[in-house]
């Protein structure tokens, strides 16, 4: 278990039951190798939902809107639209560099991996991109360092809403609708 996700189990007990996921089917589905952490992440909390705010995605989300492998289907076409008529930030000028997304919030912000050529998945890091516009952060943390650290207030972006974190932190798994 990695640092990240102990931090993780002390602000926010595990919900219970772990939930199993085919990695190899979403993995071939996605033609990439996934983090570990973030594998970790879902097996122990799933999709979920944190501080009123954040949503992180899971492969066949019980909640369908909230389903990683559509989120990364629909998000990759609309980059692709995007960038025919905007720049791509810095952090994907490398040829062969994409993002996918792992999380999402109430605004409609989206977090990614930065996924680079040559870069194993356990190096990934985190971009963030506002909802309707042209600004990203980069976070040099892996998703489940980057949900820690945004709960705990060690990191902070400009680009999240100010309301997040909240002071005493909620947590609910991702039910289906």
């Amino acid at each position: 278990m990695t640092h990240a996700l102990t931090r993780l189990l002390e602000i926010a007990p595990a919900p219970g039951q772990p939930r199993h996921t085919d990695w190899v089917e979403v993995e071939r589905t996605l033609a990439v190798e996934l983090p570990d952490d973030y594998k970790e992440l879902i097996g122990v909390y799933g999709g979920s939902y944190w501080d009123d705010y954040l949503y992180v995605l899971e492969p066949g989300c019980p909640n369908r809107h909230y389903d990683l492998l559509k989120w990364a289907k629909y998000q990759f076409e609309d980059l692709v639209d995007l960038w025919r008529v905007e720049k791509k930030p810095a952090e994907l000028e490398t040829e062969g560099s994409v993002v996918i997304p792992w999380a999402t919030t109430d605004n409609g912000e989206c977090l990614y991996w930065l996924v680079l050529p040559g870069l194993a998945p356990n190096e990934w890091t985190v971009m963030v991109n506002e909802v309707r516009g042209p600004r990203w952060e980069h976070y040099s943390v892996s998703c489940t360092q980057f949900l820690a650290s945004a709960l705990t207030g060690e990191l902070q972006s400009s680009i999240l809403s100010s309301l997040f974190p909240l002071s005493t932190h909620e947590f609910r798994r991702l039910r289906a609708v």
